[in-house]
């Protein structure tokens, strides 16, 4: 529901997302996930750059075996959780923020000031923007921070719209029309009363968001252009492919990882699903 300056309905969107059931099985996947990446160090039976018996398969001692250079893949996949959320969280919260105030300025001020932002959208949207990542990841120097901020300076525009669209049609409310006649700011109106009311659309490009680069991070790193100092859910299939972890059959190396970013998509796909159903009951309502 539309959030009003009374606070009339304030919160019975955030109550009816809470029970989807598609939002709390997605929300419990994100949240392990999450808490594997911050408690990796507690979690993890093992140093990940810590040395053993090559080519372990899966036991006691080793709960997903060791890889050609002896180190426990199952830290690996602990420590793997960091690097690949770091990239997507890092990309996601710079591609949001600078789409969300794109789109706000656009959408309430209009006339020429939306004409140049969408032109300059428009410019953005034409890029090949995995090409330009591989290309930059191969010519500067392979860091997890330099794809994220790649990222998130390629993938605002798609956030942008979404952001502009919404708030045209929040911008005429009756609410934000008495805040004007009232005297407030634009900066007030827009922070207080526009901002607020199209969150609901924002979260799910800043969950899509996260997903795509941490896909885009892993097809960056299984080609070799990741940064190989660091443990990564993509630089481990990369590893798997390239030291004959996929030709030998070592299914626990190359398969764990891939299973963790399909699952970490899958939770961020079920939480996206919650806020459409929702956003879609509320539009029947209105």
């Amino acid at each position: 529901m539309v959030v009003t300056q009374n606070g009339a309905i304030e919160g019975e969107t955030s109550a009816a997302i809470w029970k989807n059931r598609s939002w709390r099985v997605g929300f419990a996947l994100f949240l392990s996930f999450l808490l594997m990446a911050i408690f990796a160090a507690e979690i993890a039976p093992y140093n990940p750059w810590t040395r053993f018996e090559p080519y372990q398969s899966p036991g006691s001692e080793h709960f997903l075996g060791t890889n050609d250079m002896g180190h426990d893949i199952f830290s690996e996949l602990i420590y793997g959780s960091r690097a690949s959320l770091l990239v997507g969280f890092g990309a996601a919260i710079l591609a949001t923020m600078i789409g969300t105030l794109v789109g706000l300025i656009s959408g309430y001020f209009r006339g020429l000031t939306d004409e140049i932002l969408m032109g300059i959208t428009d410019v953005f949207l034409m890029i090949p923007q995995i090409p330009l990542i591989i290309v930059l990841s191969a010519f500067l120097r392979p860091s997890f921070y330099l794809i994220a901020i790649i990222m998130g300076l390629l993938w605002w525009t798609s956030t942008a719209r979404v952001v502009r669209s919404k708030t045209l049609q929040v911008r005429e409310m009756g609410y934000v029309e008495a805040a004007r006649s009232l005297g407030f700011s634009d900066a007030h109106i827009v922070l207080t009363d526009v901002l607020p009311n199209i969150l609901h659309v924002i979260m799910p490009k800043f969950l899509l968001a996260i997903a795509s680069a941490m896909i885009a991070e892993a097809s960056i790193s299984f080609l070799g252009l990741g940064d190989m100092t660091m443990k990564s859910w993509g630089m481990m299939i990369n590893f798997a492919f390239n030291r004959g972890g996929f030709i030998n059959g070592y299914w626990w190396w190359y398969l764990t990882p891939g299973l963790c970013i399909t699952l970490f998509v899958l939770c961020v796909v079920l939480m996206g699903c919650a806020f459409e159903e929702q956003e879609n009951e509320t539009m029947r309502l209105q």
